[in-house]
């Protein structure tokens, strides 16, 4: 039996601080609202130590033990994730590109009895998570390569400034790099109406320091995230440490899958379920993507 088989969601989780069985109460409440505001002020949220110390080898281990298994390419890309050949005004932000040297464990090679794995699917842990981006309720998504994935980042690679396709974003570090891999974002740069591409092209060309926030995160902290809105990145790793954290991928409504061409720049292959949700996507906004 693994460690993560044996273990119940109290003694993997800090309940003391973060009290997710009994959301009702003062101090479940408390951590709710201080994530809410965050979340709208801010863009996000980070709650420090939320797995037990005693587990954060375990965590390490768990996720240093799959990482081989994480599809490599490196890619040349655009804060959008568009075709970088699309046709786009002089000056536009789309037209600056970078190379994304990360990679992603996909969900189908994490072991379902890894903490990871258990914590994604836990209703309790689910209902928590709504209640911080005040949702009624969150769904796993339907594709079975991309609900849960672990991002590797290894020394001397990034992950580019980009947008995330949903909302939000919630993810753990599971290990830190030796130097380098700063999470870095600009909190709502963008909304659902306006692009503000004279912003995201200050950031791009070197200009919008005054737009950047970095977060010191540590293994165990937990980092809810509204990445569709905040362009980001992971900073260049640098010494003889990968960079690794799990990203546990929820929506608002079920059956959610990804489209094919970006499932396989992804993992580097598609499963009949992404052919057969082809077209079916439905978007909340106009935005590039």
């Amino acid at each position: 039996m693994s460690t993560a088989q044996a273990l119940t969601l109290d003694q993997v989780v800090d309940t003391a601080r973060y009290p997710l069985p009994e959301p009702d109460s003062a101090g479940a409440q408390a951590v709710i609202s201080r994530a809410r505001h965050e979340l709208r002020t801010l863009g996000c949220t980070v709650l420090p130590d939320f797995v037990r110390p005693a587990l954060r080898a375990a965590l390490e281990q768990e996720c240093a033990a799959i990482a081989p298994q994480a599809h490599f390419d490196v890619e040349t890309v655009n804060v959008y994730n568009i075709a970088v050949d699309e046709e786009l005004p002089a000056g536009h932000p789309g037209r600056r590109t970078f190379q994304r040297g990360n990679a992603f464990v996909p969900r189908d090679r994490v072991p379902a009895e890894s903490l990871i794995s258990r914590l994604y699917s836990d209703p309790v842990f689910q209902d928590f998570l709504a209640r911080c981006f005040g949702l009624p309720r969150l769904h796993e998504l339907a594709d079975p390569l991309s609900g849960l994935v672990l991002n590797v980042v290894a020394p001397g690679m990034e992950h580019p400034w980009h947008f995330d396709t949903n909302e939000f974003t919630v993810s753990m570090l599971t290990r830190q790099a030796q130097d380098g891999g700063v999470f870095e974002y600009c909190p709502n740069i963008r909304s659902a109406h306006d692009e503000c591409f004279d912003d995201v092209r200050d950031v791009l060309d070197g200009r919008g320091e005054r737009l950047i926030r970095r977060l010191p995160l540590h293994p165990g902290d937990l980092q809810l995230f509204r990445g569709r809105y905040s362009l980001h990145r992971v900073s260049p790793v640098r010494g003889e440490t990968a960079r690794h954290s799990a990203i546990f991928a929820y929506s608002e409504r079920p059956g959610v899958i990804g489209s094919v061409a970006r499932t396989r720049q992804l993992f580097g292959r598609v499963l009949p379920a992404h052919t057969a949700a082809e077209g079916r996507a439905v978007r909340g906004d106009r935005l590039l993507d």
